[in-house]
């Protein structure tokens, strides 16, 4: 295991974290009754979900960097 490895490891943990963290834009409640409210699904990101959005995607680009570091230093 190469040090690689561990960042990948962690990077992985913490993209779980942050995507568990999210708030989900999706009702369930509208795919049982079949009612679809609009009213609020255009809303922008704000304070701490647009924190969580764009350090997730910085989390996954880093992630799929090291990935692909790991493969090349294994060769």
């Amino acid at each position: 295991m190469i040090w690689s490895d561990v960042v990948v490891l962690i990077l992985g943990i913490l993209i779980i974290l942050f995507v568990a963290v999210q708030e989900s834009q999706d009702n369930i409640q509208e795919a049982f009754s079949g009612e679809k409210s609009d009213l609020f699904k255009n809303q922008k990101a704000r304070g701490i979900e647009l924190f969580l959005m764009r350090s997730t995607f910085v989390l996954v680009a880093l992630f799929i960097f090291f990935v692909i570091l790991t493969l090349v230093l294994r060769k």
